[in-house]
């Protein structure tokens, strides 16, 4: 495995988890299970809802139609309400779902941290008290949930240099908090706009640690070379990105039904396919799962469009031959790559 020792020293082409020849990709959907709050608010430890928590289950009830096993990452607002462990408890049990952890460091205990920007981000703490948080989370979700979660996901992306030795040494085995494609330096957090987009290992002095990052893709006139066309004319202005994709020149495509039209996503997924990238990471956060909660589901016709926009990245998925995979199923696989090479 790759000598790496943290998430932001990418490994070598060579050591990147592709497909063989004749394997088929796979996909699974990773849902950031939280609770709802003011997005352009400032963060606070108080102050946000819950509401969103029964529209899991009708969000569960969806996949469980279509096949698919979603990937709940709870967060400490989430362990700690009895409607969203009853909801998700009994889906894990039964094997329809799986639970891991997202952690928002500004409501997860211990509170010892000035609440702000800086810090919203977990790997800017002091280390100790990442390890803290990182330990409450997971045992909360083993006390509540009855599982110890496998996969972690850094609310907003923020991991730190100590990541990968924390979550290995605290029984992770799968990281997906790389954001390919996305620079969140001007917010004080990560810079993944050089990180790949297949999985690799992370060796550690605690264990290895597999990360999935987030799947985004570039597509358009340039493609994959336009990606930094891109970041560099879109640090001019938010609006440069839309009129560069206007253009046909180059197009970030996040695969998420958050902000992104269901024929854009099928194009990222035949991106993504063609770049041979063995598991493709759907992503979405909760709140988006009842209206007036996040920009992306304002009212009753936004949210039918939500559950219309899986519809048809769904099928596209289907006539493509990629089927549905679970963190476990996916762990296995390149735990597979490696003893074989």
């Amino acid at each position: 495995m790759q000598p790496a020792g943290n998430l932001f020293a990418y490994p070598a082409a060579s050591k990147l988890i592709g497909l063989e020849p004749g394997e088929p990709p796979r996909f699974w959907v990773t849902i950031d299970t939280e609770e709802d709050f003011d997005w352009a608010a400032p963060f606070a430890r108080t102050g946000y809802r819950l509401d969103s928590v029964p529209a899991l289950a009708e969000c569960q009830s969806y996949f469980e139609r279509a096949g698919v096993r979603p990937i709940y990452l709870v967060d400490w607002p989430i362990v700690t309400d009895d409607r969203a462990v009853d909801i998700l408890g009994a889906a894990t049990a039964d094997g329809r779902c799986e639970i891991g952890a997202q952690l928002h460091p500004w409501v997860t205990p211990p509170h010892e941290e000035e609440v702000g920007e800086r810090n919203s981000y977990t790997g800017n703490l002091p280390v100790a008290l990442q390890r803290a948080k990182m330990t409450a989370l997971r045992d909360g979700i083993r006390d509540r949930f009855g599982v110890t979660p496998l996969v972690y996901r850094a609310g907003r992306y923020g991991i730190g240099p100590e990541t990968a030795a924390m979550l290995a040494e605290l029984g992770f085995r799968c990281d997906t908090s790389v954001r390919s494609g996305f620079d969140y330096r001007a917010g004080h957090g990560p810079d993944y706009r050089d990180a790949p987009l297949l999985p690799w290992w992370v060796s550690t002095g605690q264990g290895d640690v597999l990360e999935v990052p987030v799947t985004t893709v570039f597509g358009g006139l340039f493609g994959r070379a336009g990606s930094r066309l891109y970041h560099r004319l879109a640090r001019q202005g938010t609006h440069i990105g839309a009129a560069l994709a206007r253009l046909g020149l180059v197009e970030r495509i996040a695969l998420t039904p958050e902000g992104i039209p269901a024929e854009r996503a099928c194009l990222a997924i035949d991106i993504a396919l063609a770049q041979r990238i063995p598991v493709l990471n759907f992503s979405f956060h909760s709140p988006s799962l009842q209206p007036g909660n996040t920009p992306y589901v304002r009212c009753d016709a936004d949210l039918d469009r939500f559950y219309r926009w899986w519809d048809v990245v769904l099928g596209h998925l289907a006539l493509r031959g990629v089927e549905s995979t679970t963190a476990a199923e996916t762990l296995a696989m390149a735990e597979r790559k490696v003893d074989k090479g």
